[in-house]
């Protein structure tokens, strides 16, 4: 068989309930893939695009790209956004399209906010195995092609201000049986997530500032999960950074601010596990744009 079929089996196949939602990196530059509530939050409309490719030197390893777009209407009343991922591992193939509503309310006169946000969508998950090559020809899964369309909805809370954020959220809440298309065999289920994160930046002197974040993710049954990055921001231009996820990867991270509108940047991780002696490291870029109104163009940066 060839390289990774049999991850794309266990992938495809399993009832045990594990962690199935992408890896990302750069995750606090796109809640909005995770955290409807999100939508609206940054004070104009937000363009993020961010691709990752995964165990490089690997064949068949995972190439994840996400899109997202929101914005503030009503006077900040409410957000509006959808989001877009499509995650390629070996054979098994996954896309998602989902919109984002968002409701919220200032708490104090800091512009500290709190909203509340649902998504709606759909999932599209499939594998094709017709041009795997397999060492026993009865094996059941073999020359399969199969596909299915599950709608899903979301939910989040999402607290933020200049300086700091903390949201809850689960990005799909309906669970449901998704490939089914051999019988008396294991079926993928499309298991509930739940995420926490959260954010601060600590203002060090004029011209540095230090951001510590984190992202939490739960599944019922499988182990709790966590990503932290630290960056440092010089002269409100640059980001630098480490991050690490529990029990599987460290890395480093740089962005770059051009007038508060545009974001550039990219991640290398490395793993920590039993796969860095079969694969160099991931890497992620990402492309964000903030369009701004013209009036609005002068106010403070926003971390978050």
């Amino acid at each position: 068989m060839k390289k990774l079929a049999l991850i794309t089996l266990l992938i495809c196949t399993s009832s045990i309930y594990a962690q199935q939602d992408e890896q990302m990196s750069l995750y606090m530059y796109n809640p909005l893939h995770f955290n409807p509530a999100y939508a609206g939050s940054r004070d104009a409309t937000s363009l993020v695009a961010i691709g990752r490719f995964q165990w490089i030197n690997f064949k068949g390893a995972p190439m994840t790209q996400w899109f997202s777009a929101h914005s503030p209407i009503l006077h900040k009343a409410v957000g509006i956004g959808g989001h877009f991922v499509h995650d390629q591992i070996g054979d098994r193939e996954r896309t998602s399209a989902y919109v984002d509503v968002s409701s919220g309310v200032k708490l104090n006169k800091k512009e500290d906010r709190i909203s509340a946000g649902l998504s709606f969508g759909v999932d599209a998950i499939g594998y094709d195995f017709s041009n795997v090559q397999v060492n026993d020809l009865s094996d059941p899964y073999f020359g399969q092609v199969t596909s299915v369309t599950k709608p899903n909805i979301g939910a989040g809370i999402y607290y933020y201000g200049n300086k700091h954020f903390l949201g809850i959220s689960v990005p799909r809440l309906l669970e449901a049986a998704t490939i089914s298309s051999i019988d008396n065999l294991p079926k993928l289920l499309n298991t509930r997530h739940f995420f926490i994160s959260g954010g601060y930046v600590f203002d060090l002197n004029s011209v540095f500032k230090l951001k510590p974040s984190t992202l939490i993710k739960f599944t019922p049954g499988a182990p709790i999960t966590a990503d932290v990055n630290l960056s440092l921001l010089m002269y409100e231009k640059l980001w630098t950074g480490l991050m690490y996820r529990y029990h599987e990867s460290m890395g480093v991270n740089v962005v770059y601010n051009i007038k508060n509108t545009f974001n550039i940047g990219y991640v290398y991780d490395f793993p920590i596990n039993g796969l860095r002696t079969y694969q160099s490291g991931s890497h992620e870029l990402i492309l964000q744009y903030d369009i701004r109104p013209k009036k609005n163009g002068l106010n403070s940066p926003r971390y978050f």
